[in-house]
């Protein structure tokens, strides 16, 4: 071999190290057996590094430069990179805020692949996982997809709400980046409760919440038949009311607004606010969707207790076998 020969194999070995001294930097100190050996280290070298506690396997191929704990980052990098190519998702999509808790790491991989599991790690398959990625560091899912996904699990339509609402929130995801996510979700449970909650955040209506008040609330639960859009006239201007009891002197207003951090607390808030109303017979009542989707039967309890006070007769009924009027 010739002089200018060694020369560029130094250098190539050079460079190699310091893309490996930079990959190991970015992933917190993490690195692959083949991140490793393609910086320079052989077997031997990877095996005489974990003797002498200057690498620690941490899975299978994957290994730390130090024998500390992990932070939640350190751990989030070895499990991308144990199941790679692999990106974060469902409640792995953002690092915990304040202490790390120990929490099982969420990765998502292709739908084609098939990846043993460790400990620490939970794996999910997805299909066209290669349009839903974001090249973060980790890499991660998109915010709007990793939320339909989680939607798409969650047990009741108030907690699929509650996802499409949380990411709703965020500025930089808009009605149409939630749609184009809502596109390449292919299977999806309560789709067109999902499609209704963009078309509203598109819009600016409250169509689901109002559709879900007369067919959860009202209807199942016998409450007098409301009348719609009620038109009124003020000095502002003409103002349309969602749903008024005229003949019993009770309005009641729907916020479905999307995109709010504190949605749950404003629930909680609207809770306590309609308990008061229904204690003192208060002509307005504002529902969101924690009320109509989460509680109807309470809701209807309350709103039927108003309209009793304001002279309707009756009879409520109600809903099924677990309804709250039976208690």
């Amino acid at each position: 071999m010739s002089d200018s020969e060694d020369l560029q194999a130094i250098h190539a070995r050079e460079d190699a190290a310091r893309l490996l001294d930079a990959q190991r930097r970015m992933q917190g100190g993490v690195a692959t057996h083949a991140q490793l050996t393609a910086g320079g280290f052989s077997r031997i070298d990877i095996e005489r590094a974990v003797r002498r506690n200057e690498l620690r396997r941490v899975h299978p191929r994957v290994y730390i430069d130090h024998t500390g704990p992990l932070t939640w980052e350190q751990r989030a990098w070895a499990a991308v990179l144990y199941a790679g190519p692999a990106v974060l998702c469902r409640g792995s999509l953002e690092a915990p805020r304040g202490r790390d808790d120990g929490r099982p790491i969420h990765v998502a991989i292709d739908h084609s692949r098939k990846v043993m599991p460790q400990p620490g790690i939970v794996v999910h398959r997805m299909r066209n996982l290669e349009l839903k990625a974001y090249g973060g560091t980790p890499p991660r899912l998109k915010a709007e997809d990793n939320a339909l996904a989680m939607a798409n699990e969650a047990r009741s339509e108030i907690d699929a709400i509650a996802q499409v609402a949380e990411v709703a929130s965020r500025s930089y995801v808009t009605a149409a980046s939630l749609q184009a996510a809502l596109d390449r979700a292919h299977s999806l449970r309560r789709r067109k409760l999902i499609q209704g909650l963009v078309d509203d955040l598109a819009t600016g209506t409250h169509s689901v919440l109002e559709h879900g008040y007369l067919t959860k609330v009202e209807r199942p639960h016998g409450l007098p038949e409301g009348r719609r859009q009620s038109p009124r006239t003020t000095a502002s201007g003409n103002q349309f009311r969602d749903v008024e009891y005229e003949a019993y002197g009770l309005v009641v207003e729907l916020d479905g607004a999307l995109g709010h951090e504190s949605w749950r607390d404003q629930a909680r808030d609207a809770d306590r606010s309609l308990d008061d109303l229904a204690r003192l017979g208060s002509v307005t009542a504002r529902l969101r969707f924690h009320q109509v989707f989460g509680t109807p039967c309470q809701t209807a309890a309350r709103v039927g207790e108003i309209l009793i006070r304001n002279g309707w007769t009756g009879p409520m009924r109600d809903c099924g076998p677990s309804c709250h009027l039976r208690q």
